[in-house]
């Protein structure tokens, strides 16, 4: 496991290719301490195109990254340069930084920095600040650059590709933040208040501190040690989150998750998205349509952008990928079990991204790109799609109705009394994938396109859905889940999810991944989310439900854009529990969930309203 993780976390800043030595022979490689403006100095290392000259100057792409800019020292290089190997082959000075308290960089490190929007004093420093400095001395001290600077960064370096746009350089002109963390609360470590407890085996990487620079993973001896590859026993046989302590009791990040169950100050402040005004330059923010990790990220950081700057160059790209799949070819493209179609991530390696950041920082510059404001990939359809604005400005709003037996349309329900029941036991919870394989790695993957027949067939999970579609249904933009609920508990988790049933007749592909699957009526998740009950009125204020009162749950889920094919059912499951990804709720209000006892989890039998004045719905946005 060491191994395989180790791996995860190198990958997030180099795909290695099989070219160490053609990097070496047209780069040369200078490592530097740049000062900031509060006396710390962050471990940088530039690659130079050798063919640079006064008359031959190239732009800087850089990364700033929490994961090591690795390999440190002189004489060794990568298997690959910047964001893919059109760019790198096409030349660019590319800069890699160890932002502070990481690795080679000095500082003490913090997760998701706090922004500080009108510093006034030199030791007021963040990321935004680090950059704006880095910026500076690059320019001013490696020779033959052209003036123009570029920033990208997948996940967490994403994050700091976000707050260095804030940085205002003016020699900043584009950025590409992909994958980016923009609040931990609704993004990788929580959805809507619940804990991600898929990532359990991460918190070394993040909370652990060290003396002094270094080049070592000073973090892996922490790591667990698990004697099970069976993700969902090893966390049920834990208990609740209490019992995170026996590995995390000194592991910082994890006594902060304890600290602040709510959004609070401390949560509010690490999230950059109110931050994102007075972006001036060229930003192209990109992500993955089944990325577990960081989807609230780019839709929410693109439109906050669109909004707070619409005279800005801001452009939305999302694929068919996972967390940075786009990063590196892998011929057939799969999520899971489906396929997409061949060389999707070099199409936009070359069309998209290098097209990007070749015009900003090499071209023009002007914004005449070719490229539209939102280049989207349909995963029903399998094919890229242009649209001028996102969510497009012909979409329009309908709402798919609850109704008794299973039913699933756009007509609202007319019966006076209607509903439907289930009992959600903490003690078995529903488990979120078939694969057990999957439930003890780094970071839940496959997911969020994964089959969803063993979860229709327990008890604890509705299942609602259409009869089979008579033309295709393009659902583009946002989704709203609109419940009507009751439970004889006093809180509750409610994680639904939109599903593309398959016909019956749906062959195989050629590419299928497990051979034990088949696609003949497969329910492909297109989309999912949780929201845990007690935050529906406020993420600050958290609020116990009443017993069998009748109360509204609303809660987005993220975008999509999928076409449900003529002769496919649309459905929606809805259920309490997917474990081990989200923690469990006891269903019995607890002040902090963080340190609930095991006695405190209880059964309970929640209720599921579709009925005249109270119908339990999910509002989506349609394409013609």
């Amino acid at each position: 496991m060491k191994k395989w993780i180790l791996l995860c976390v190198v990958a997030l800043q180099h795909t290695v290719y099989a070219q160490v030595d053609w990097v070496k022979e047209n780069y040369t490689k200078t490592e530097y301490d740049i000062p900031v403006r509060d006396g710390v100095k962050l471990h940088t290392i530039v690659y130079a195109p050798k063919d640079a000259s006064a008359s031959n100057t190239y732009p800087f792409l850089m990364q700033r990254t929490c994961y090591s800019v690795a390999p440190y020292g002189e004489g060794k290089f990568p298997g690959q340069l910047g964001p893919n190997k059109f760019l790198m082959k096409d030349k660019y000075i590319f800069v890699y930084q160890d932002v502070r308290g990481r690795y080679m960089s000095e500082g003490k490190w913090t997760n998701m920095t706090p922004q500080i929007p009108n510093k006034t004093q030199p030791t007021q420093v963040d990321e935004s600040s680090d950059t704006y400095d880095t910026i500076e001395w690059l320019v001013k001290n490696v020779a033959n650059n052209n003036g123009r600077v570029g920033q990208w960064g997948i996940s967490y370096p994403g994050f700091y590709t976000v707050a260095g746009a804030l940085s205002q350089h003016p020699a900043l002109k584009a950025s590409s933040p992909q994958a980016p963390v923009s609040d931990f609360y609704f993004d990788d470590f929580h959805h809507n208040g619940a804990f991600t407890q898929g990532y359990f085996l991460t918190f070394p990487v993040f909370g652990i501190q060290h003396e002094k620079p270094t080049t070592s993973h000073w973090w892996m001896p922490q790591m667990i040690q698990e004697k099970t590859k069976d993700g969902y026993q090893f966390n049920l046989d834990l208990g609740s989150l209490k019992h995170f302590d026996t590995y995390y009791k000194d592991n910082f990040f994890w006594q902060e998750h304890k600290d602040h169950p709510n959004y609070d100050e401390f949560w509010q402040k690490r999230s950059i998205i109110p931050h994102l005004k007075n972006v001036k330059h060229a930003v192209m923010t990109v992500g993955g349509w089944f990325d577990a990790e960081d989807l609230y990220g780019p839709l929410t950081v693109y439109k906050t952008l669109e909004k707070n700057n619409p005279s800005t160059y801001n452009t939305l790209v999302m694929g068919p990928f996972g967390h940075g799949r786009w990063s590196a070819e892998t011929g057939h493209t799969l999520h899971s079990n489906v396929y997409f179609g061949d060389s999707v991530a070099t199409f936009y390696q070359r069309e998209i991204e290098s097209t990007f950041f070749k015009h900003f920082l090499k071209g023009a510059g002007d914004g005449k790109t070719g490229l539209p404001d939102a280049y989207l990939f349909n995963t029903g359809k399998k094919q890229w799609e242009k649209f001028e604005r996102w969510p497009a400005a012909a979409a329009e709003k309908k709402t798919l109705y609850f109704h008794a037996n299973g039913k699933l349309s756009f007509e609202a329900p007319s019966q006076a009394a209607s509903k439907t029941a289930y009992v959600s036991d903490p003690l078995k919870p529903v488990p979120y994938i078939e694969d057990n394989t999957e439930t003890m790695g780094f970071t839940p993957f496959n997911y969020m396109s994964e089959d969803q027949r063993f979860a229709a067939r327990r008890t604890d999970v509705l299942t609602f859905q259409t009869e089979p579609l008579t033309e295709d249904v393009t659902l583009g933009g946002e989704i709203m889940a609109k419940l009507k609920i009751s439970t004889t508990g006093s809180d509750a988790d409610f994680f639904v999810k939109l599903i593309d049933v398959y016909p019956g007749d749906e062959p195989n592909h050629a590419f299928m991944p497990n051979k034990n699957v088949i696609l003949s009526n497969y329910y492909q998740m297109v989309r999912s989310e949780i929201m845990r009950a007690r935050f529906r009125n406020s993420f600050e204020k958290p609020e116990a439900l009443v017993p069998n009162k009748v109360t509204d749950v609303n809660f987005r889920l993220q975008d999509v854009l999928h076409t449900f094919k003529k002769g496919h059912r649309i459905q929606i499951q809805i259920q309490s529990t997917a474990f081990p990804l989200f923690d469990r709720n006891p269903q019995k209000f607890v002040p902090n969930i963080y340190v609930a006892n095991d006695s405190d989890f209880i059964k309970a039998t929640h209720t599921v309203y579709h009925q005249k004045g109270a119908s339990s719905a999910v509002e989506v946005q349609i394409l013609r």
